[in-house]
């Protein structure tokens, strides 16, 4: 990320409701039923050797009760992140390390005087596909037998905001999934709907200072980014970005289309190559698509929708294993371009078939 939208992402997240709604909406296990969000509380994100010889720093560090009754603390390290990093496995390593040893040091141990445990939490806005490794043991090489009972193992959470699919976004009254529909916006009549949303969701007086976050993000980190070389009022009003869009949004919504935010046709094709597809499966991908949107043929149309009806089966056999033949009979019978994308999109997200709607009874 540019400094400026890593700033903002902190500033965003450095409210506890954005947390809150960012592990209820997209952590999807069961333990997070277990966390009392009345209790978040920020801390400390810098961490220092005892020897003041090696420093780092986490994007943004929370605690959060856990059970009811207990004094025991989940930590959530939230590490924000726009390229892919081959080594983050180690660099959340690093920073748990020296995170413990620092607790360690304050005397904020667990009643039973043990470690509290934590979440090391990515969340990733880049377009290509992660492909790093998620687990710390797959970074080092093979090692003979016996060995690898000595492996470090460590491995952290990854949301990744361009793989969720429009639809679940939309379907969510949740803060996280409004900044993530923002990030996501193809013009400004999608980024006054958010905006519509938020002033009704903040209308509280509690909730003031997080719409002034929102109010400049968008400012100062969305628009310059989607309208680059146009001068931006700076606001930091909701409701009066909001009126901005709409008194300016003829003017802006041409230079968006040259930032080809509206392509539509192309919509189908970047989804493809923003999952990172190896190149023989991508290419088939492409010119499925291209047949069906362009040629209008039945034939290319069938073709198409074959070729990108293999990728979902790929996807889907590389994620849950081998397929029973009622799903890929319910995969064979989708007609829908649009449908097979999204459904491409969540399959790395989602921790079953039936969560696709996919499952045959």
């Amino acid at each position: 990320m540019s400094a400026g939208h890593d700033h903002g992402y902190k500033r965003l997240f450095s409210h506890p409701e954005m947390v809150a709604d960012l592990l209820r909406g997209f952590v999807h296990e069961d333990w997070i039923r277990e966390l009392d969000f009345s209790t978040l509380e920020r801390f400390p994100g810098s961490y220092t050797t005892r020897k003041l010889r090696s420093r780092r720093e986490s994007d943004v560090v929370w605690r959060v009760r856990w059970g009811e009754g207990r004094w025991l603390y989940v930590y959530i390290l939230l590490e924000f992140q726009s390229t892919v990093d081959p080594f983050m496995a180690l660099r959340f390593m690093v920073y748990l390390g020296l995170f413990y040893q620092d607790l360690l040091r304050r005397h904020e141990l667990t009643p039973a005087g043990k470690l509290p445990p934590v979440l090391p939490l990515l969340l990733y806005n880049g377009r290509a596909l992660w492909g790093a490794a998620r687990e710390m043991s797959e970074l080092i090489d093979r090692v003979p037998g016996g060995l690898e009972e000595y492996l470090p193992q460590l491995r952290y959470c990854l949301l990744d905001e361009e793989r969720i699919a429009d639809s679940e976004l939309e379907s969510l009254r949740n803060l996280a999934a409004a900044l993530f529909r923002l990030e996501k916006s193809r013009g400004p009549q999608d980024v006054e709907r958010v905006l519509t949303a938020l002033l009704d969701w903040l209308d509280e007086p509690e909730l003031a200072e997080l719409k002034r976050s929102f109010a400049e993000w968008v400012v100062e980190v969305l628009l310059p980014g989607r309208v680059p070389g146009i001068t931006i009022p700076q606001v930091a009003d909701l409701q009066e970005v909001k009126s901005m869009l709409a008194e300016r949004v003829v003017e802006w919504t041409e230079e968006w289309k040259q930032e080809g935010l509206e392509a539509g046709r192309r919509e189908g094709l970047e989804a493809g190559r923003r999952e990172g597809l190896e190149a023989g499966r991508r290419e088939g991908l492409e010119q499925g698509l291209e047949q069906g949107l362009e040629q209008g043929l039945e034939q290319g149309l069938e073709q198409g929708l074959e070729q990108v009806r293999g990728v979902l089966l790929e996807e889907l056999e590389r994620r849950f294993g081998a397929l029973p033949e009622g799903v890929r009979r319910r995969v064979n019978e989708i007609g829908s371009f649009k449908e097979l994308s999204e459904l491409i999109l969540r399959v790395g997200a989602a921790s079953s078939i039936s969560e696709l709607g996919l499952a045959v009874p």
